[in-house]
């Protein structure tokens, strides 16, 4: 019999030392939790939303589509994937707001019929005419004149024909494995004068164009379309009776059993071979007539009627990111070069001693207005340049494909600096990239350490030992966002960088404890989880409903920890006055009498994606005095108990002050953003001239480049 799980019950939570400890129970009544899965839902909705936006340039709008797109591919391979998994195991687990498994995946499905129809309509009917306007067409071969059907037949004979492999279905040919996320075509044929029909797929390769050009730039011939057209060459002296292009959504999260394993490097290899044969979950079908495919396909892959989602103008939308790339930047946002703080910019030719900077005061770096790759990237580059420089620690979640500073790191050990990297080979989708890393790092002398037990390594830190005057000084840097060169420049991101003693004595024992052992820490500027930072955030809390002007305000990706959630609703009933900034998912009912009433909740969504998490506190601990802390973790319970994370508080006036002006932004009335009611509904501001924020980060980055650009008093 399957076991009956109560709304109440948690996973253990495991210390950095391998101790196991309780947490505090949470309320358990389901009507004040909003559905994870439906919320995750609503944000995607509110990036559909921008698709639909007239304001914004086209371009972006059909990028917008393709992220919805690809956040949807995500949600089906581990959510929908996690819940298909609960029920098929029978376990009758009920979530914080008392759906089972099979009522989540039900109203999953309502859900998407909706929001589905949305992201249909928006294409063929807003974005494909207003596209066509511009010169920019994704024409049907069928349509095609003479010189560019000749063009695109050169094409398929040439760079698609000598890679497409026909697999039958017969008794000699079991029905072939499709892969996740793969574009196929199913095809029915048969023999001239033979009604019996038999079934034949086709993968379309990875590595040929998918929007195949024309003669004029901007005009494109879908790859399928293409291939639907010679299908004759394909299977010649058949006739095609049906033929329906299809995607198939595979469950992809890895079933890491790490307690077992002796070396985690070949798990997750392991893992990563099985996760291409992860049960489908979702069959996507194109506009065809093909109803006995369609019928074979869902039987094959042993999928019911609500994991079909038939007639799609375009599958695999995520695709359409490519288009960013035409040479139409009238139809995109105007570039943004990225400000270098005038603290760490060049003068006059000299190089600008980083670590001189930060002995001087502690530096912050909001990225992607002002430079990643010229303030965290370069700090590391110097670091691994300088003779003075004796250490390097570091962690790694998700790093560029090609980084400089995983080369800066091998240039190091080369010059005989120690350094030790902490790689968290299960950061979801990017194992294989991290896997490939940790082997270069170790091949070429970094202590590499692949992770703890249970947890995963999601705090971004960096600590660097440099020998000055006889002492070893250490240099700091704590991020919202990971080392990555290419998110940098999309997401919106805090990077701390400081020569704190305080903190470099406290981050130092962190690394020890994380590559080596260590029992009961405490530590006064951090808050680490496991161990720390549940309490230290619910201390805080208390404090403010302690005093008689309490006010919180938190930013994150996403807020849905009943524990958390609960503690902000008794602060909400205790007067405490609270904004929330939550981009993603958010479990918590803002505004309802009695419950909420002090509790706002706001989401931004735009050009750039809201990453960073800032945790203010306007008593402090007990103090009277703010305190603002920044980090990695969101109000979840992976982040809280089930992960290495870190919140720095911010111990520099005027960083504080630089976070506060950018929370104060973020909460104006008259802000481009969607706020949530009390039904769980987010409904967008559409009155008015409405500021853009991520226009007014740029705008506020320039101006503290010119104003740290003047000449102080007495300076010539």
């Amino acid at each position: 019999m399957a076991e009956e799980h109560e709304l109440h019950e948690q996973t253990p939570v495991i210390g950095l030392d391998g101790r196991e400890f309780s947490v505090a129970p949470i309320d358990a009544n389901p009507t004040n939790y909003l559905n994870r899965e439906l919320s995750w839902l609503s944000f995607n909705a509110r990036v559909l939303a921008l698709a639909a936006d007239a304001k914004i340039p086209l371009l972006e709008r059909l990028k917008f589509v393709a992220i919805y797109a690809g956040n949807l591919d995500e949600f089906f391979q581990v959510r929908v994937a996690g819940l298909h998994d609960l029920v098929a195991g029978e376990v009758r687990f009920r979530g914080p707001d008392g759906r089972t498994p099979e009522e989540q995946l039900a109203a999953i499905g309502t859900a998407l019929q909706s929001l589905e129809a949305q992201r249909q309509e928006i294409f063929t009917e807003q974005l494909i005419p207003q596209l066509e306007l511009q010169g920019i067409c994704i024409e049907k071969y069928d349509d095609l004149d003479g010189e560019d059907k000749k063009i695109a037949d050169i094409y398929f004979d040439e760079q698609v024909f000598p890679i497409l492999t026909p697999l039958g279905l017969d008794p000699g040919h079991p029905f072939p494995y499709i892969s996740d996320l793969s574009l196929n075509l199913g095809v029915r044929v048969r023999e001239p004068n033979n009604e019996r029909t038999r079934f034949a797929r086709i993968k379309i390769p990875d590595m040929v164009d998918r929007f195949v050009k024309l003669s004029q730039p901007g005009r494109f011939v879908l790859i399928e379309d293409l291939i639907i057209n010679h299908l004759d060459q394909l299977f010649p002296g058949l006739e095609i009776d049906e033929h329906l292009a299809f995607r198939v959504t595979r469950n992809a999260d890895l079933n890491y059993r790490d307690e077992e394993a002796e070396d985690l490097l070949e798990l997750v290899e392991m893992e990563l071979r099985r996760r291409r044969f992860g049960n489908a979950v979702r069959l996507e079908l194109g506009i065809s007539n093909g109803n006995s495919i369609r019928a074979l396909l869902k039987d094959e892959l042993e999928l019911d009627d609500a994991d079909v989602y038939a007639d799609a103008a375009l599958l695999a939308m995520v695709d359409l990111w490519s288009f960013m790339k035409l040479d139409r930047g009238d139809l995109r946002f105007d570039e943004f070069s990225p400000v270098v703080p005038a603290r760490i910019s060049q003068r006059a030719g000299d190089e600008v001693d980083l670590f001189e900077t930060l002995r001087s005061r502690d530096l912050l770096i909001h990225q992607p207005y002002e430079s990643f790759s010229a303030s965290t990237q370069e700090l590391i580059r110097r670091a691994a340049a300088d003779p003075d420089v004796v250490a390097i620690k570091m962690t790694l979640y998700r790093t560029s494909s090609d980084s400089p500073i995983v080369r800066a790191l091998v240039r190091a050990v080369e010059q005989g600096k120690q350094v030790a990297v902490l790689i968290e080979l299960k950061a979801r989708f990017d194992e294989r990239a991290n896997i490939e890393w940790a082997k270069t790092l170790e091949q070429a002398g970094v202590h590499v350490t692949y992770g703890l037990t249970g947890l995963k390594i999601h705090a971004k830190l960096t600590m660097i030992v440099r020998r000055e005057s006889g002492r070893m000084v250490r240099y700091c840097h704590f991020g919202t966002g990971n080392y990555n060169k290419g998110t940098a420049r999309l997401y919106g991101d805090f990077s701390l960088m400081t020569a704190s003693e305080k903190l470099g004595d406290e981050l130092a024992v962190l690394f020890n404890t994380l590559t080596g052992y260590g029992g009961q820490i405490s530590y006064d500027d951090l808050l680490v989880a496991p161990d720390g930072l549940r309490t230290g955030l619910s201390e805080l809390i208390r404090q403010e409903m302690r005093s008689q002007k309490g006010r919180i305000i938190m930013k994150m990706n996403s807020l849905v920890d009943p524990g958390m959630i609960g503690l902000l609703y008794e602060a909400s009933q205790a007067g405490v006055e609270i904004d929330l900034i939550v981009r993603g998912i958010c479990g918590l009912r803002a505004g309802v009498k009695g419950l909420s009433d002090n509790i706002r909740v706001r989401s931004v969504i735009g050009r750039y994606l809201e990453h960073a998490r800032v945790y203010y506190f306007a008593n402090g601990a007990g103090e009277a005095e703010p305190v603002i802390y920044m980090g990695s973790a969101d109000l979840m319970q992976r982040n809280l108990d089930h992960r290495v994370e870190t919140l720095v508080a911010l111990a520099d006036p005027q960083v504080a002050a630089q976070v506060l002006e950018t929370l104060t932004m973020e909460l104006q009335p008259n802000l481009q953003s969607w706020y949530l009611d009390a039904e769980g509904g987010w409904r967008r501001d559409a009155s008015g001239d409405l500021i853009d924020l991520h226009a007014s980060f740029e705008q506020m980055a320039k101006e503290r480049r010119r104003a740290g650009k003047k000449p102080v008093a007495g300076q010539r």
